[in-house]
């Protein structure tokens, strides 16, 4: 369920190329690697957070709609912070220029799909897979009837 939204986010960044009239050369491809790593990683991190809430018995849509909103906010302050960064690489000029504008595209076209993709798609494919795998959720006992152990207060 994490993966799914990767190819998306591709699209998007080769949907900025063609927007911009630029062609997916080596640099976008680079950053095209970059991208994808990005978006993998905000993924992860949502769905990370709905597991661990899962784990503490939780219903699968709570725990999806908690994860969303308790993540929205460093997702899209990283996302956000990195487009920014990359805003003059996207407007260079100069020598070299076309490899700073192609790899500068394809991270801000490709951050911003990835982004809504996170915080909207990758919950919904997350409750989906959990309900179609049938998983309960994880209760305080162990098979063996022992507790398992609290955090310390």
């Amino acid at each position: 369920m994490i993966l799914l939204g990767t190819p998306i986010a591709i699209f998007g960044a080769v949907g900025f190329l063609a927007i911009r009239g630029l062609a997916l050369d080596i640099f976008g491809q680079v950053g095209l690697l970059l991208l994808v790593g990005l978006a993998a990683k905000n993924s992860i991190l949502l769905v990370a957070f709905a597991e661990d809430l899962r784990q503490q018995g939780e219903d699968v849509l709570k725990a999806a709609q908690d994860a969303t909103r308790l993540r929205m906010r460093p997702i899209l302050m990283t996302s956000f912070a990195f487009i920014m960064g990359s805003v003059p690489l996207a407007i260079a000029s100069g020598a070299g220029a076309n490899a700073r504008v192609s790899m500068g595209t394809v991270v801000i076209g490709g951050l911003l799909v990835a982004t809504f993709i996170t915080l909207f798609i990758t919950p919904t494919f997350y409750v989906a897979f959990e309900r179609l795998l049938g998983k309960p959720a994880a209760s305080r006992e162990q098979p063996d009837g022992a507790r398992m152990p609290q955090p310390a207060e």
